[in-house]
């Protein structure tokens, strides 16, 4: 996933930002085992530096090292602006390595005054990116590589070497503390953008999630519902077409027009509530995005089918020509809502089913369920004879999408042949 700057976040002046911060600001990446490219603000800083411990190199060796103040050997006297002249130009590098630069710094701060600044801050900058695991053991021994130089040039008039040692001792301490307090903040703040980040791509994914979940929803919910209607539909326009056909063979009478207005009747309302029910569906699929709460609420606020609803079930069922005998429980009113659904469904599915598979079959509808038991659900019909061409389609998805409905109420759905019957049954705790 890559991820972009939000229209509604604040302009960042990147160019102010270090450089290891500047890609938390236009999230982009740095190469693995790279450096951050420099930024305005890094030059800027780099020639300050620069420019500050190339001062103190000329301060000091204006006041201290032509003056021979120390009375530093010839050699020293050549050395040390050598010494300090390098390490002001390493400076520039301090950020690609700044652990082999800090240690060349404290070798030349052993033996050179003028190199005082540009090794306080290549120990400032050591610290800053590598950490106190290299920047202390550096730090420390920078001083103790000062100690001879300081024991043997620093005369008594300028106090005793011991005060000498220990203020050098403070110094490199105070510098340390200071690279790894800006090394902390900055870390804070990297890890603040990668929680930051962390938390968008969690919720995007759960957002995706849910949207998938809530199709999925919608998908059962089309199949379970059209299924039904569409077979219906099919059942009486099979039964007018073939009382039709057998009239113009002669074989029966032909339809009366009570008859025809009966089954066009039963066409026409079921095809109606299935394009209502199809539109609502289809709206949701077409539009998860834009769709307003208040419709998505209004949408899910619909009544679902409950276990009352279900002698209706049976009863247009029956007035579509099936044979069907139900035993329906008493109490089942009081299941949870949910779970009444769940039930509905699953007749509303068994009933298809044997509508499709086994046209012209009694079908037997079983609901029984006792508070603190579990809820039966059976619907049984007299298994096909070899094999059977329905005309009604099916997407064949209708009992896996009834055993994941069933299977998140903690229930198992079993499907069997025996003793001349295909049973569909489900067991389903009555409590959640």
């Amino acid at each position: 996933m890559v991820d972009t700057v939000r229209p509604d976040s604040p302009p960042v002046d990147r160019w102010m930002l270090p450089g290891e911060l500047a890609p938390a600001a236009d999230l982009s990446d740095v190469p693995p085992g790279g450096s951050a490219p420099r930024t305005a603000r890094d030059w800027a800083v780099d020639l300050a530096m620069f420019l500050a411990a190339a001062l103190i190199a000329v301060s000091e060796q204006v006041t201290v090292v032509l003056p021979s103040l120390l009375e530093l050997p010839t050699w020293l006297r050549i050395a040390d602006p050598l010494l300090g002249a390098a390490a002001c130009v390493a400076l520039w590098w301090r950020r690609r390595f700044p652990v082999a630069l800090a240690i060349g710094g404290a070798v030349a701060a052993s033996m050179s005054n003028t190199a005082t600044g540009a090794v306080a801050l290549l120990l400032f900058s050591v610290a800053l990116h590598r950490g106190w695991t290299w920047a202390v053991p550096i730090a420390v021994g920078t001083v103790l590589l000062g100690v001879p130089y300081v024991v043997t040039y620093f005369p008594g008039a300028l106090g005793p070497p011991a005060l000498w040692l220990l203020v050098i001792l403070l110094g490199a301490a105070l510098v340390v503390t200071a690279g790894l307090g800006v090394r902390a903040r900055r870390q804070l703040v990297l890890a603040l953008r990668m929680r930051a980040d962390a938390d968008r791509r969690e919720h995007g994914r759960q957002l995706e999630e849910s949207r998938r979940t809530e199709r999925q929803r919608i998908a059962r919910e089309m199949h379970d519902v059209l299924a039904h209607r569409i077979s219906l539909l099919s059942v009486h326009a099979g039964a007018l077409e073939y009382r039709t056909a057998m009239a113009e063979n002669g074989t029966a009478p032909p339809p009366t027009a009570a008859e025809v207005h009966s089954a066009v009747s039963v066409v026409r309302s079921n095809a109606n509530q299935a394009l209502e029910e199809l539109s609502e569906v289809l709206h949701l699929l077409r539009h998860p995005d834009t769709t307003a709460d208040s419709e998505r609420e209004e949408i899910r606020a619909a009544p679902p089918p409950t276990v009352d609803r279900l002698p209706a079930l049976v009863e247009e069922a029956r007035r579509s020509g099936q044979q069907v005998r139900a035993d329906l429980g008493d109490g089942l009113t009081a299941i949870r809502p949910q779970l009444q659904r769940t039930v509905y469904r699953m007749v509303q599915e068994g009933l298809t089913n044997a509508r499709k598979h086994a046209p012209g079959a009694a079908v037997d509808v079983l609901v029984r369920g006792a508070p603190g038991g579990e809820v039966v659900v059976q619907v049984a019909n007299p298994a096909p004879v070899g094999v059977i061409t329905s005309e009604i389609p099916g997407a064949g998805s209708g009992l896996t999408g009834l055993a994941e409905r069933i299977a998140l109420h903690g229930g198992d759905l079993t499907c069997e042949i025996s003793d001349g019957q295909f049973r569909l049954r489900a067991r389903i705790p009555w409590e959640p």
